[in-house]
């Protein structure tokens, strides 16, 4: 049993150091992961393994370490039980590590598992079996299991039960690369020729060609590192086929492990963590927590993480003030006296170590934990003396007369630290309050109710301050949190005062001039001081009914004082009066006196409506005026009101009749059967009031009598006629309307009459002789002239148009008409408008101006013969210089445009 222990050892050495070919020195160890089984009965310093190691420099000066204290290693590589039966109840990893002289360090894993050695009944095959699920390393073969059809003799094979160990590599791995994990074959390859393959994630799915195989030897190969962190394991499928493809075998699922090897460092999500806790704190106070998390497999040391404090700053009181839960990350205190008034802020470095905090393998990682010792109330406010004094002048309020200060070795600006002054004794009137400056903290002493220098000199106050927040449990109160505060008030002149202010008195309205109503005096407060003489004067007297003696205050009446008036409100007069003192400074005080006048009867009632409107026959009676009266006085000197009509002049009661409605209201209306002309008729009505004795008042109302409709409303023409108007009136005014719209009529066809003459006056000819149809052509106009010497037939206007075709190009006569369309003129309507005339002349000259075939072709026109046989005849008679009278009456038949030529040739009439 103990050879067959050594070589399950040499094997699964050997298995794991397979290879590829042999390259260039690589530096390290030969493989990064090492896993062997180990019984219970190791003796102490039994060889376990030899690892290889070459530092390619012959491994002088290598020194080996483990991370596990139950085993050691010796300078050859060799690793050993430190003492007897090592507690491996499951496998155990430990880290062992190379270093070299110049510092460079080199790792590798070992895997460490227990196993029960079999009995002599048990084979080989299970002992490997149970070898397979404890050891870490991958089997060499790995063959189908027996199933299906035999091709060879068609029958069919037992099966059994197959169980594939999973595969397992570690990550990191350095190669070289390919590295062989496993050999997959067929028992039927003796037969015939097998091609194997592999599917899955990591074969044929991405990530792609991890994992590779060799089709025809069926060895499997990881071609690249792993990272566990990245992928922890793999599911593939090997796959046996022949040539033509067909399966041979089932497939058999292959599961490979990426064992985990210690290559992340633990990290903080912060490098920054604050935390507080209170000053005075007792030992094991939680203050806050810090955690790191490693990617590592927790379930290993490599992802088991440990803390540990590594420094406190500052080392008061003691250097180890706090402690940190090793597996949790729990801050806590160990020790009292955390005092935030001598250290209010504590700075801790942190320290997280995987490899559950072996600081030879393990990784680290720090962090900064900043610890805020918070105030807590342990310090009371002490004024700063032990009586404090002011002074306060009297009759003023909201004055700081004495200022208190107070310290307070707290957070400032807190609870903890924020004064609170209270008065208990000194002010039972309540004079005075204390209120916090909220920047200094200070106590303002302030009036807040006058005080009077003649009943109190000075006040003599205790004041007491606490904290807004209360003490801490087991913290006493100060001696000094207590202080007497000796306030004097300074004696000033103060203004004399009216005892009874306002004033009221009350009298009948009516009271002449000269009546003396009271006496309106004042009163000095400053009984202490010299005898001082108080002089009166008047400050608001809006009727200026009223005047006040200088020395002692009486009062007297300048007018007759009236209820009515505007400056009385709700039968009360106001006035105002001043009283000032001789003292230095001199001072006033102001009093006020109201007058309620009682009211007598003075004012008549007054008729209201003032106009009103009745219909003219007696059966429309219902629209008779409702009249009532106003007065200015009040009762019982207003109504009820008594209404009477007068008995001159006597067509008043024979027309008019005056009914009772109620005390105030009666009814004007007229008689029956009585008919009145349409118009304003004013009615003298009397009205008297109730008073004693009563006054009574003559007024009019002017009553509108007009024609109704069926509703009792006045029509239109009938208000017309109300207005004063006859028939008569109204016809001639109607008439009036008439010929002032004929005359504004006559006026309009006027202007227009002499609207249509002007146009028609600016005509060149008679609109007989109107020829704006017609043009005439004169086409000839040689022959004249016959005085002349030269020749003029040259310039004479062809018959045709021949000789312009056949002239040279360039030369052309300027009389000549273009060959063109001729232009459309203006068709002259054949009624036309006065006003259409001259629209229609301007219209033909533009069009002629835009007409380039009418003449004179943009050039002067050449008359080049004017003598005998001329259709145009000679002008030669209208040269200034010939002699003889000639008739030139006729030029006043062409129109006004020539009549000007015959007044100054012919001398005609102007007609």
């Amino acid at each position: 049993l103990a050879t067959m222990r050594t070589d399950f050892a040499l094997v699964l050495t050997r298995n794991n150091g397979v290879h590829a070919s042999k390259g260039p020195c690589q530096p390290g160890f030969s493989q990064s992961f090492y896993s062997v089984l180990i019984s219970r009965d190791v003796l102490q310093g039994q060889g376990i393994l030899k690892v290889k190691f070459d530092d390619c420099m012959g491994n002088e000066g290598v020194v080996f370490q483990s991370s596990n204290p139950l085993f050691g290693v010796r300078t050859d590589g060799s690793i050993f039980a430190q003492r007897e039966g090592a507690n491996l109840d499951e496998p155990v990893q430990l880290k062992l590590t190379a270093s070299g002289p110049h510092t460079h360090v080199w790792e590798t894993m070992v895997q460490l598992a227990l196993i029960d050695l079999p009995s002599s009944q048990q084979t080989e095959n299970e002992v490997m079996k149970h070898f397979h699920y404890v050891v870490q390393t991958p089997p060499p073969v790995i063959t189908f299991p027996r199933s299906g059809r035999n091709i060879t003799k068609g029958l069919r094979r037992q099966k059994r039960d197959w169980v594939i160990p999973p595969i397992n590599v570690a990550e990191n791995s350095r190669g070289p690369f390919p590295q062989m994990l496993v050999s997959i074959r067929s028992d039927q390859d003796q037969d015939i020729s097998i091609r194997y393959s592999i599917t899955g994630v990591g074969a044929d799915q991405p990530p792609n060609e991890v994992f590779s195989i060799d089709p025809v030897l069926g060895k499997m190969f990881v071609t690249k590192p792993l990272d566990r962190e990245h992928r922890s394991s793999y599911h593939l499928r090997a796959h046996a086929v022949d040539m033509n493809g067909n399966q041979v075998e089932n497939p058999i699922d292959l599961y490979i492990f990426v064992i985990d090897m210690n290559d992340n460092r633990p990290e903080f999500k912060n490098q920054v963590y604050n935390g507080s806790v209170d000053e005075g704190s007792k030992p094991g106070t939680y203050v806050m927590h810090l955690s790191a998390f490693d990617a590592d497999d927790n379930t290993t040391a490599n992802g088991m993480v440990r803390y540990r404090i590594l420094s406190q700053t500052p080392h008061s009181p003691i250097p180890n003030m706090f402690t940190i839960n090793s597996e949790t990350g729990d801050i806590v205190t160990v020790a009292p006296g955390l005092d935030r008034e001598k250290v209010s802020q504590y700075t801790i470095i942190v320290q997280a170590t995987d490899m559950e905090g072996n600081l030879n393998f393990g990784l680290s990682n720090t962090a900064t934990a900043i610890i805020t010792v918070t105030d807590i109330n342990d310090n009371p406010p002490m004024l700063t003396s032990r009586t404090f004094s002011g002074e306060v002048p009297e009759n003023r309020v909201d004055v700081v007369v004495a200022n208190l200060t107070v310290i307070d070795a707290d957070q400032p600006h807190s609870p903890n630290w924020n004064a609170i002054y209270r008065i208990i004794s000194g002010d039972p009137s309540g004079h005075f309050t204390i209120r916090t400056d909220p920047i200094s903290n200070d106590g303002m002493v302030t009036v807040v109710k006058p005080v009077d220098f003649e009943m109190n000199r000075a006040f003599m106050l205790t004041v007491v301050v606490s904290n807004q927040a209360h003490l801490a449990t087991g913290i006493q109160s100060s001696l000094q949190s207590t202080a007497g505060v000796t306030i004097s008030v300074q004696d000033v002149n103060e203004p004399p005062y009216f005892p009874t202010n306002p004033k009221h008195i009350r009298f009948e309205e009516g009271v002449p001039a000269g009546t003396s109503l009271t006496t309106f005096s004042a009163s000095d407060p400053d009984r202490l001081q010299m005898q001082q003489i108080i002089r009166y004067s008047k400050l608001n007297d809006p009727a200026d009914w009223l005047s006040i003696n200088r020395s002692n205050g009486q009062i007297v009446t300048t007018a007759m004082l009236d209820r009515e008036s505007v400056y009385v409100k709700n039968n009360i007069y106001e006035a105002t009066f001043l009283a000032t003192d001789n003292g230095s400074p001199a001072a006033s005080g102001t009093g006020t006196l109201q007058i309620y006048l009682i009211d007598i009867n003075d004012n008549p009632p007054a008729l209201i409506p003032k106009e009103s409107q009745i219909c003219e026959r007696t059966y429309r009676s219902i629209n008779g005026v409702n009249i009532t009266a106003a007065d200015a006085d009040t009762d019982p000197n207003a109504g009820p009101f008594v209404f009477e009509l007068p008995t001159f002049p006597t067509t008043i009661r024979r027309n008019w009749t005056i009914s009772r409605l109620s005390g105030d209201f009666a009814r004007l209306s007229l008689r029956y059967q009585i008919y009145l002309e349409p118009g304003v008729y004013e009615v003298p009505v009397i009205v008297s009031d109730s008073g004693n004795p009563p006054l009574s008042n003559r007024s009019v109302i002017k009553v509108k009598v007009c024609p109704c409709d069926e509703n009792g409303d006045c029509t239109t023409l009938g208000a017309v006629a109300a207005a004063g108007l006859g028939t008569g009136a109204i016809i001639s005014i109607l008439i009036c309307i008439i010929i002032l719209l004929s005359m504004v009529l006559l006026f309009v066809v006027w202007i227009k009459r002499r609207e249509k003459e002007r146009q028609t006056k600016q005509l060149l000819i008679d609109p007989e002789d109107d020829v704006r149809d017609n043009i005439l052509k004169y086409d000839e106009e040689g022959g004249g002239e016959e005085d002349q010497d030269y020749d003029l037939s040259q310039l004479q206007q062809p018959d045709s148009l021949e000789h312009i075709i056949s002239k040279p190009p360039g030369v052309r006569r300027v009389d000549e008409r273009p060959i063109i369309p001729e232009s459309q003129y203006p068709i002259r309507p054949v009624v036309p408008h006065p006003g259409d005339i001259g629209d229609f002349i301007h219209e033909g000259l533009r069009a002629a101006d835009n007409d380039p075939t009418a003449p004179p072709y943009d050039s002067l026109l050449v008359f080049d013969y004017e003598g005998s046989g001329s259709t145009a005849g000679s002008v030669s008679s209208l040269n200034s210089s010939s002699t003889g009278d000639q008739d030139y009456d006729y030029l006043n038949d062409w129109g006004p445009r020539f009549k000007k030529l015959a007044d100054m040739y012919g001398g005609g009439d102007d007609d």
